[in-house]
């Protein structure tokens, strides 16, 4: 995997001269956001040696290089998901890549199910931790020039770019709630059983992404936030059935505030 990773950074960098200093993930029907920075390259990632590809609808599969207020950025507009049928280690690998490309913080966004009672369709939910039903993607052989075998995750989700996140929600004018985030393996949605387990857990908002690329993030030592969107109540808690479709919809609505709170974020961030 280490090898496939540096195979895939020649190939990008051979087509692309840029250094990023953050990152940013974004989750489904997100993708527009990345239609609001200053963009200098578009690179699919299936023009990407050894890069896995995005399958899922509302997922366009591409690294878009720019500048949000003239901080250089790399947008991962559509992730990659274990439930695609990718490894954990295959499903992160796209992560450590903009790692590699010299991204120094993360921002990683999700459409979430909201778990815990005040937490509703549009809000968006700070991750202040999380709970990982998927395998870990550092199993197997580890490089420790990308990191160390057994990583602490005492605070996986930056304390300092929370603080910031804060700062930057309240000059947005934007309500920004917290919470812990479960990551289940997907794609089926989680049964009403499985949503009373998580929050018997301590889990607020459920999805199916996020938590082993903040996982393979912090190995490689580079500080996370985590925003979800909370695109519905979770299973069994707001009736009807769940609809990716549904989730889509609900996640255009929310683009331009999401949009505007990361572009804070990135300003604030760029500063420290």
């Amino acid at each position: 995997m280490w090898k496939r990773i540096e195979k895939a950074y020649a190939s990008l960098h051979m087509r692309v001269d840029f250094k990023p200093q953050i990152g940013i993930v974004l989750g489904t029907g997100l993708g527009a956001v990345a239609e609001n920075i200053e963009s200098v390259y578009s690179v699919p990632f299936n023009s990407i040696q050894g890069m896995p590809v995005s399958t899922v609808q509302g997922h366009s599969g591409r690294f878009v290089f720019g500048y949000i207020n003239r901080v250089p950025v790399v947008v991962m507009q559509g992730r990659v998901h274990y439930y695609e049928g990718y490894t954990p280690q295959e499903a992160v690998l796209p992560i450590r890549l903009m790692i590699r490309m010299g991204v120094k913080a993360l921002v990683l966004t999700n459409a979430a199910g909201g778990i815990r009672e005040d937490l509703d369709t549009g809000d968006i939910m700070m991750i202040t931790d999380h709970i990982s039903l998927v395998p870990s993607p550092l199993i197997g052989k580890n490089d420790p020039s990308y990191g160390d075998r057994f990583p602490d995750m005492s605070e996986a989700y930056d304390a300092g770019l929370r603080d910031l996140a804060k700062v930057a929600a309240k000059k947005a004018g934007l309500e920004l709630k917290e919470g812990v985030y479960i990551q289940f393996p997907g794609p089926n949605f989680e049964t009403p059983a499985e949503v009373r387990m998580a929050r018997a857990m301590g889990a607020d908002a459920v999805g199916m992404s996020t938590a082993i690329e903040t996982i393979a993030a912090v190995h490689m030592g580079i500080k996370v936030l985590g925003l979800s969107f909370i695109s519905n109540k979770a299973c069994g808690l707001g009736g009807g059935k769940l609809s990716h479709l549904d989730v889509q919809a609900e996640s255009k609505a929310v683009e331009g505030k999401l949009s505007e709170l990361i572009n804070e974020i990135v300003v604030l961030a760029s500063n420290k």
